[in-house]
């Protein structure tokens, strides 16, 4: 009987011990699985967190605090102009001619330069940048039915009616104007009109946009308008440069003789086009309100281009796509846009970036 009393002894210690492992074991399963659960949740945004194993309330959890990054992801996306097709004209595809005194470049076919691919992009003509060395220009020269506007980078340019004579001009008007940079000097060729534009500084180059659209008229009557644009406002946003003539189309005569912009503190243009420029720091961005609440057309076209002012140190992306970046001298084609879209124009090179803005219907 010892012996079966002994026996028994030792199964009862046996039996018990593996109880009591048994149970420190799933205290301390459930104690690691207490603790792996709260360290899922307060892992670094990088850490790849399957919720496969999970359960379905853990997923709703997972989920729920994954909601504000894919909203927001949502919401950045939501800015982009999927619809918009952005095609760039790269600096190297211009035309270019260096004749001694004037060094120009053409974004579209001008002069005896032609190409079939840049012919113009709505009322948008002719683009040229060009620069003209000092006691040298335009001499005078005829224009008629189409509208034309210098926009002034750098250096000084000299713009003189046919009608007036060196030295008896008087003082700065729209047919005698010298201007520097930040004025925009602007001409309807209407009916025939003949002026000079001549650099005449003694020592230092003009560096300048031409820039040509076709009016919604021809026949109309000749007139010229200049204004100043300040690096200030620039700086601050996208400032409206030339804006529709009110009235449009069917402007009246009065309409005509007072030359009132759609936009306020413009230069009327009688096209449905707008222009705008903005000067944009390093690592800021700009948006452009398509057709600026000003134009008619509600299907509209967007050229933008970049000024060679910083020797290659301006860059800039639009709309936020990698394959729509944009350096010196290039210029884009933004198409399939409609009026009130925005388009995002961000400066990612080292110098602050100058951007035209050429809306047209």
């Amino acid at each position: 009987m010892s012996r079966v009393a002994l026996l028994f002894s030792v199964i009862v210690v046996i039996f018990s011990t593996i109880c009591y492992n048994s149970a420190s074991l799933k205290s301390l399963v459930q104690s690691n699985l207490s603790f792996s659960n709260s360290s899922l949740f307060s892992t670094a945004p990088d850490d790849n967190i399957s919720t496969q194993a999970l359960s379905t309330e853990q997923q709703h959890q997972h989920q729920h605090q994954q909601q504000p990054m894919l909203k927001a992801a949502t919401n950045t996306m939501s800015k982009s102009l999927h619809h918009a097709k952005i095609t760039p004209h790269v600096s190297s595809a211009r035309g270019h001619g260096d004749h001694g005194w004037l060094n120009t470049y053409h974004s579209f076919s001008f002069a005896s330069w032609h190409n079939s691919k840049f012919m113009g992009l709505g009322s948008l003509r002719v683009l040229n940048e060009d620069r003209v060395k000092a006691n040298s220009g335009f001499p005078t020269h005829p224009h008629s039915n189409f509208e034309i506007f210098s926009y002034i980078l750098s250096g000084e340019l000299t713009h003189r009616d046919s009608m007036l004579k060196k030295g008896a001009e008087g003082g700065q008007s729209d047919r005698f104007y010298r201007m520097h940079r930040g004025d925009v000097q602007f001409t309807t060729g209407g009916t025939g009109i003949a002026h000079s534009e001549f650099n005449e500084h003694n020592k230092d180059t003009v560096h300048f946009l031409q820039i040509w659209a076709k009016p919604w008229a021809n026949g109309l009557t000749p007139r010229y308008h200049t204004r100043h644009f300040s690096d200030e406002e620039k700086r601050k946003a996208f400032v409206p440069i030339l804006s529709p003539l009110k009235g449009g189309v069917d402007a009246t005569t009065q309409q005509e003789k007072a030359a009132e912009p759609t936009i306020p503190d413009t230069i009327p243009i009688h096209a449905d086009f707008v222009m705008g420029a903005g000067i944009i720091a390093s690592g800021s961005k700009f948006e452009w309100t398509i057709g600026a609440k000003a134009t008619e057309a509600t299907k509209r076209k967007v050229y933008i281009h970049l000024p060679m002012t910083k020797g290659g140190k301006a860059k800039i992306r639009l709309d936020g796509r990698d394959d729509a970046i944009l350096e010196e001298g290039d210029g884009a084609f933004v198409e399939s846009v409609n009026a009130g879209d925005r388009l995002r124009v961000e400066s990612i090179g080292e110098a602050e970036a100058e951007v035209i803005v050429l809306d047209t219907a």
